[in-house]
């Protein structure tokens, strides 16, 4: 038997039976949509963690920062060093670490400090002391005006750059360039009387630019859009009052590249500082990025196993629908070996009935997957309320995959029907009533 004349008497049978070969496709078609949405989900949870880890400066970022103490067993116990972190660090890791493409130094206080503008508007935001390398490093557009210059550094210029919510606070649809604002701050001081005093201090600032919109940060719930940015020298002579650095943010020249990068710059750090790092700890985004995809590849893996069952209930139904057309039609198959077809013939017969049964299953499946993949995006969206927009990632991969997948389901479960039609006596076959 041909391959085109075993297609057609499978589409003629059925067709022939429309209503039950519906019926008996229905479980692959459920079984194929489900485990398409469900992935199409996963994998859109997961875009959305490489998209959240990119409003920070991507996977190929890692931290240094001092810190106070550091694990002993299960107590923390004080770093007792003077060392500390400064800019001279920052040129050293530019100059001595070739797996690194940017260094970013930076003072933060997330903390709302009370900010003024001329026409009597006012907001909370957190601060950043930054150098021109911070927007480089992150990939950050200017939305008007310009950003933090060397020459502001030098200079420790009183200017300032606003992330997009607190122009918008304090500005409305304006432009803020040139426009002076007020940051009122608390110092703290010891009076004559050597009593601990708190003392309320106001400073101006020249607005030269705004930034792009950029979004907040699903896993620590801040952003840089409600972020004031000043010269980092600035932020040390007006705020902090020493040259220290809190953080040094690094980026390596790929995420393959992340330890070269850390361990080249753990050595330019002991080189600087007498042989000691551990006042330095490091974090590595790249680390929490896949904490989180640990969670959604478990997510997607559970759901997937459910919709899995699916798919096993519908190769059994295609069996279950085989073997009854074996027993309907046992005469014609004793027809047929009696006029001369063999036993391949008649397995290659019903084998094919069950392949193209589970292929357009499979297709439609498919189709399906992919509206209910977007249907349930759009649900998640506003059940979860947590990100604006929840994509639906259905790739050609896993396309090919269910296809493949429903073909080998009907093989498999087409089988034992086929090889029991063929094995068929044809005298025993055309008894049959």
């Amino acid at each position: 038997m041909s391959l085109i004349e075993g297609l057609s008497i499978g589409i003629a049978a059925i067709r022939a039976n429309k209503m039950r070969s519906l019926l008996t496709m229905l479980g692959i078609i459920i079984g194929i949509a489900a485990v398409l949405a469900m992935i199409a989900i996963g994998d859109g949870a997961k875009e959305i963690v490489l998209r959240d880890a990119q409003k920070l400066g991507g996977a190929n970022q890692f931290t240094l920062y001092r810190r106070s103490t550091k694990k002993l067993g299960k107590h923390n116990i004080p770093i007792r060093t003077k060392e500390y972190l400064n800019y001279d660090d920052v040129l050293a890791i530019e100059a001595e670490c070739p797996a690194v493409s940017d260094v970013a130094p930076r003072i933060r206080d997330w903390k709302g400090q009370l900010i003024q503008a001329p026409g009597g508007a006012e907001t909370r935001a957190g601060y950043n002391g930054v150098d021109p390398s911070f927007k480089t490093a992150l990939d950050w557009k200017v939305q008007d005006g310009r950003f933090i210059t060397d020459e502001d550094v030098k200079d420790a210029a009183k200017i300032c750059v606003l992330g997009d919510e607190v122009a918008t606070d304090l500005f409305g649809s304006k432009s803020p360039l040139g426009q002076e604002i007020k940051m009122a701050r608390r110092v703290k001081y010891y009076d004559h009387r050597g009593k601990r005093r708190n003392r309320r201090i106001t400073e101006r600032f020249t607005v030269v630019g705004t930034m792009m919109p950029r979004g907040r940060s699903l896993r620590f719930g801040w952003s840089f859009d409600s972020m004031v940015f000043f010269p980092i020298t600035t932020t040390q002579e007006r705020f902090t009052g020493d040259d220290h650095i809190q953080e040094i943010l690094v980026y390596a020249n790929s995420v393959e590249d992340v330890p070269n990068a850390v361990r080249e710059v753990k050595e330019v750090i002991r080189s600087r500082h007498k042989g000691e790092d551990n006042f330095v700890k490091i974090y590595e985004m790249r680390k929490g990025i896949r904490q989180l995809e640990k969670i959604s590849k478990m997510i997607k893996i559970a759901l997937g196993s459910i919709a899995g069952f699916s798919l096993l209930v519908g190769g059994i139904g295609i069996m279950n629908m085989m073997l009854v057309a074996v027993t309907e039609r046992t005469r014609e198959i004793g027809l047929r070996k009696a006029l001369g077809a063999k036993p391949l013939d008649i397995m290659f017969q019903f084998l094919i009935e069950s392949v193209i049964m589970c292929a357009v299953g499979g297709i439609i499946g498919i189709g399906l997957g992919i509206f209910v993949g977007e249907s349930m995006s759009i649900l998640a969206v506003k059940i979860a309320k947590i990100v604006p927009e929840w994509p639906a990632v259905v790739s050609a991969q896993w396309v090919m995959i269910s296809v493949l997948f429903s073909a080998a389901i009907g093989i498999s479960f087409g089988l034992y029907p086929a090889i029991k039609a063929s094995m068929l006596s044809p005298i025993e076959a055309l008894r049959k009533d």
